[in-house]
């Protein structure tokens, strides 16, 4: 589990910081593994090399969509929901944290290792960083 904290402005114009949670367990890790043909490692590996940007922003969307919850307060869960993916991914919280994974291949490679249990595999370890995900 990752807990980022972002800074951003809402739309009444008002500068916030807060914490977000974010994790995938071994079982949605899983699911999106068998849902990629060659498996999602793999995807992220070949997306690093080839900078396809429409396929990395549909890719970080879908990570981050999965990813994002609110931690139960005895720890035991992490509550998910389309509902809740949306609210986060309608603030402007989620563009800051969108628009860094894009233009950092080292926040994106923190990012989705962090978003991985520490029993799971690694992935996007082999993002070339020397280039950025998206050319600026």
């Amino acid at each position: 589990m990752i807990i980022k904290k972002i800074k951003y402005e809402d739309y009444d114009g008002n500068q916030r910081e807060e914490e977000f949670y974010f994790n995938l367990s071994r079982a949605e890790i899983m699911k999106m593994e068998m849902s990629v043909q060659g498996g999602l490692d793999a995807k992220i590996k070949r997306l690093g090399q080839t900078k396809d940007a429409p396929e990395v922003m549909q890719l970080f969307e879908d990570i981050i969509a999965k990813a994002y919850g609110v931690k139960s307060l005895d720890g035991k869960r992490m509550v998910k929901s389309k509902e809740l993916s949306e609210e986060f991914m309608q603030t402007e919280a989620y563009s800051e944290l969108l628009m860094e994974l894009l233009s950092s291949p080292e926040a994106a490679s923190e990012f989705i290792n962090g978003v991985v249990a520490k029993d799971k595999l690694t992935i996007g370890s082999e993002v070339d960083s020397t280039n950025p995900v998206i050319e600026k």
